[in-house]
């Protein structure tokens, strides 16, 4: 009996790896898994990524990796049931590590452009619906039967801000709860009535990480705006002046149609804030062109469509990209401080 005891101590000492940090649940460990698993997808990753303190940042903002893989996920045969990038998209945001997760997020355009432009066609797009899904559920989860909400007070009464010339006789000093998102049901499948809905929160999860999100990835996001627009933009310079130009104005309308889609408001709302988003990004002169342009098409698009809430909104964001053009000659920052070895009295 001494024997057995004096023995299981050593077996269970013996069993433990010498490498205690090489575990599922390291982050590190993660995105190298990840990273080997996408070497047999894309096999010329380069040996600095694996090699890398933060792998996954890496990935992130490797410009030859994200292009191979936007590349493969424009191609004829992309999203369908057997797509092994999809898969790996799909596993890898379910490795629940935030940078790996960011991956994902930073195809999200290509992923829905695709999606999108091709569910029209009747085409089985199995592996693009399964990324959308797990992130539609990641959100469904987080928010946990929670719609997304902000408080409006009543301005019937007066604050810091303003003054009531004639106080009302409600008394009432409740915010008014002002509805962005509504609450989420959990899906398993997608249906075209709920295709916009699930593309939207997945738009919305987006947004929320945009800060984190690789300037490629938003211009790609730009340019499948004014696909789905199915509009010209008005300020792209296509000149009518002969039968020359207006046949290949014909031919470029017909071409900007092809991947034009309905865009409820659960949809064109995210794609609005992250349109917003690109239009206010300082110094990014390509972004600004890309999203400026998007708007503009977007426009053309809710006054074809006489959509009130669409024009209102699409001409706030021209507006404030006008605005933002125009004072594009000033750099300054007004609230940061100068540093300078001069003393002024």
């Amino acid at each position: 009996m001494d024997d057995d005891q004096t023995s299981s101590p050593e077996k269970s000492t013996t069993s433990i790896s010498p490498k205690p940090h090489i575990t599922w649940s390291d982050s590190y460990t993660k995105a190298h898994i990840a990273i080997e698993s996408l070497t047999s997808i894309i096999p010329s990753n380069p040996p600095t990524l694996a090699s890398s303190d933060t792998p996954a940042l890496s990935l992130l903002h490797d410009s030859d990796i994200t292009a191979n893989i936007s590349r493969l996920l424009r191609q004829p045969d992309s999203g369908a049931v057997d797509d092994n990038l999809c898969g790996w998209l799909y596993d890898t945001f379910h490795s629940s590590e935030l940078d790996l997760q960011l991956v994902v997020l930073r195809f999200l355009p290509v992923v829905a452009g695709m999606y999108l432009s091709r569910a029209t066609l009747h085409k089985p797009l199995a592996g693009f619906e399964s990324v959308l899904l797990a992130i539609y559920a990641h959100e469904t989860a987080a928010r946990n039967g929670q719609a997304v909400s902000v408080s409006i007070p009543d301005l019937s009464h007066p604050s810091i801000y303003h003054e009531m010339k004639q106080v009302t006789k409600n008394s009432s000093t409740e915010l008014h709860l002002a509805v962005i998102t509504p609450s989420l049901e959990p899906h398993g499948t997608v249906r075209s009535t709920r295709r916009a809905r699930i593309v939207g929160v997945a738009l919305e999860l987006y947004y929320s990480k945009i800060s984190q999100i690789p300037m490629g990835s938003k211009i790609e996001f730009c340019e499948f705006c004014k696909i789905w627009s199915g509009q010209i933009d008005p300020d792209s310079g296509i000149i009518d002046d002969d039968e020359n130009n207006s046949e290949r104005s014909k031919k470029s309308e017909g071409e900007g149609r092809k991947g034009r889609i309905d865009l409820p408001w659960d949809l064109l709302q995210p794609i609005l804030r992250i349109l917003g988003h690109c239009l206010m990004c300082p110094g990014e002169k390509e972004l600004f062109e890309a999203a400026f342009g998007a708007c503009r098409c977007l426009h053309a698009r809710s006054l074809h469509d006489i959509n009130p809430k669409a024009i209102l909104a699409t001409e706030s964001l021209l507006k404030l990209a006008k605005m933002a053009d125009e004072s594009n000659g000033d750099h300054r920052d007004y609230t940061e401080i100068e540093v300078t070895n001069v003393i002024r009295i």
